[in-house]
């Protein structure tokens, strides 16, 4: 896509949205959905899939250690796994939020129980941080085999806008070429509740 600059505004010409990403709204809360190429809106905190060693948001580059050998096994015996369905917080706007939804010694490795657990805890910590906006990818559904439509009938019940003071936009990240579908699942779910 190329950009419009200042002086393409001046001759009148703007940007048009074609299909990047569909929208919702309940109450105060905006839901957009789009593709993790196409940012519908900057965020604050994006969700993250992870698993209790923190292994899938590990750098896939091996570092040079320059700790002794027997530290370093140390803090390797003595490491503890997260609890699943726990929320980790890491770093600043953007906040990590890492959605601990996976245990790589069970089979499968995420569990209904935790994506829900973790999505509450999400909302939890966006709200604590003050935080207007968030990116939040199907959990559950790119390292385990969640099904989408089960996902967002997650989320809805997850969401509790009357539990949310300061968060108004969520970016749904989908798969490219599902936006449209997801929020008119997502409504579907919604209708009944509160006008979208």
């Amino acid at each position: 896509m190329i950009p419009i600059g200042k002086r393409d505004r001046d001759r009148g010409l703007r940007l048009i949205q074609g299909g990047l990403f569909y929208k919702t709204k309940w109450d105060s809360l905006r839901i957009v959905a789009s593709h993790e190429d196409t940012p519908p809106f900057p965020v604050e905190g994006i969700a993250l899939e992870e698993d209790t060693f923190l292994v899938l948001s590990a750098e896939p580059v091996i570092h040079e250690v320059h700790e002794h050998p027997v530290r370093l096994m140390t803090r390797l015996i003595e490491t503890r796994p997260e609890v699943p369905g726990r929320v980790l917080v890491k770093g600043r706007r953007p906040y990590r939020f890492l959605a601990i939804i996976h245990d790589l010694n069970q089979e499968p490795t995420w569990k209904e129980a935790w994506v829900s657990s973790a999505l509450q805890g999400i909302f939890q910590e966006a709200e604590k941080r003050r935080l207007q906006s968030i990116a939040l990818p199907m959990l559950g559904t790119k390292h385990g085999t969640l099904e989408k439509h089960r996902f967002i009938l997650l989320l809805r019940n997850a969401i509790d806008p009357s539990a949310l003071r300061y968060l108004k936009r969520i970016w749904l990240i989908v798969p490219e070429g599902t936006a449209r579908h997801m929020i008119e699942t997502l409504k579907s779910e919604f209708e009944g509740e509160t006008p979208c």
